[in-house]
């Protein structure tokens, strides 16, 4: 397990120390990107509700979750009343936060993920170790026993005689995933930005999945927690040259996927947005602990922590792992069961995180200020 969680942080922490040397302007964006989210926060209640207006003139709908038993009843609804027990879903951190596809499941209906990592994970009945690549904790020998022994079990099976050969791997998983595509009525997302002035949702991705999820089924859902939104496109400008070069080390990431209500004949024909607060909101509340709602999932953080790179994602017990989970998951459960009010501990203070976070969140202030919480 540390070996290939040492592996696979360093490579991309070489990768990603590299492409942000290549913009001269780096401390400038990541301060804008702290104000940019920082006066967002400060305003949320304005934003959500012009977020809500735009959407819902675009032609969508806006639903509002206090809590995860909430967002995951609203979209267990919503797919009843299509009559469809089958899911697609696009990678999403608020999903897996909520439990989405075990409630689901409860209710007889199939969530498929088709993000690889997500999938590989799902095929093992793991749980994801890592924000951007949740199986970061599998090699690729064990993901070609994974696909040989599980990919049947949920559809198209794995080609005989299958190698350990990455772009095999990839080839095996596209054809088992294309079917699900052409066939899935309904499909669900999270959002990496949410822009109030239009109504846009915007979603990065690396491997086309996501734009096959968000385009060509009949009803799309988005879970998005409330603080992933923005004022305007010009801030997104801002947040699209910081995220890709420090989560994946790429100035652009392969696919930017943005879309704005319905338009008749084009993408989904139902839209549904169900914005998440689950904790947020109580987050907000703390002048210290808000800050941690900059947070854009880059997941830099884990690839520079020791902590993590012994621990490993599991260790944290959340869907957050690394030094953001150490302090967002404390501040949206609480600090009442044993594992969350230790995982302020979870962390040497080295500063290395804080170093590398593109928004400039000070983990280890607030780090030692939920360690005076507990």
């Amino acid at each position: 397990l540390r070996a290939n969680l040492t592996h696979a942080t360093h490579t991309i922490r070489a990768k990603r120390a590299t492409a942000v040397s290549e913009l001269p302007d780096w401390p400038q964006l990541r301060e804008t990107g702290a104000a940019v989210k920082d006066h967002t926060l400060h305003h949320l209640d304005h934003y959500l509700l012009q977020l809500e207006a735009a959407v819902t003139q675009a032609g969508g709908t806006v639903h509002w979750a206090t809590d995860a038993h909430e967002a995951n009843r609203i979209t267990t609804d919503i797919i009843k009343a299509t009559g469809e027990t089958e899911v697609v879903k696009v990678k999403s951190m608020a999903t897996q936060e909520t439990g989405l596809n075990e409630a689901l499941a409860h209710h007889g209906i199939h969530a498929y993920e088709t993000d690889l990592a997500e999938l590989i994970v799902q095929l093992a009945d793991d749980r994801p170790s890592h924000i951007l690549v949740p199986a970061i904790h599998k090699n690729r020998t064990e993901i070609r026993d994974i696909f040989t022994q599980h990919m049947a079990d949920w559809g198209r099976p794995a080609p005989h005689h299958l190698t350990d050969n990455p772009t095999d791997l990839a080839e095996a998983a596209r054809l088992h995933l294309r079917e699900k595509f052409l066939t899935t009525k309904i499909a669900i997302s999270g959002a990496n930005f949410m822009i109030a002035e239009t109504g846009t949702l915007v979603v990065v991705e690396s491997e086309g999945n996501g734009r096959m999820c968000l385009t060509l089924p009949d009803t799309l859902i988005s879970i998005v927690g409330i603080e992933k939104t923005i004022p305007t496109f010009h801030d997104l400008d801002t947040l699209l040259q910081t995220l890709p070069r420090s989560s994946t080390a790429e100035r652009m990431n392969p696919y930017t996927t943005m879309w704005t209500g319905t338009t008749p004949h084009d993408g989904p024909t139902n839209f549904h947005l169900i914005l998440l607060d689950n904790g947020r909101t109580d987050t907000l509340a703390d002048p210290t602990g808000r800050q941690t709602l900059r947070c854009i999932r880059c997941s830099a953080c884990l690839n520079v922590c020791p902590v993590y790179e012994r621990a490993g994602g599991h260790a944290y017990g959340s869907p957050y792992p690394g030094p953001i989970g150490a302090i967002l998951t404390p501040q949206l459960r609480g600090t009442t069961t044993p594992l969350d009010a230790s995982l302020p501990y979870a962390s040497t203070l080295c500063g290395a995180c804080y170093d590398v976070c593109p928004v400039a969140i000070n983990i280890p202030e607030i780090l030692v200020h939920l360690r005076e919480r507990v």
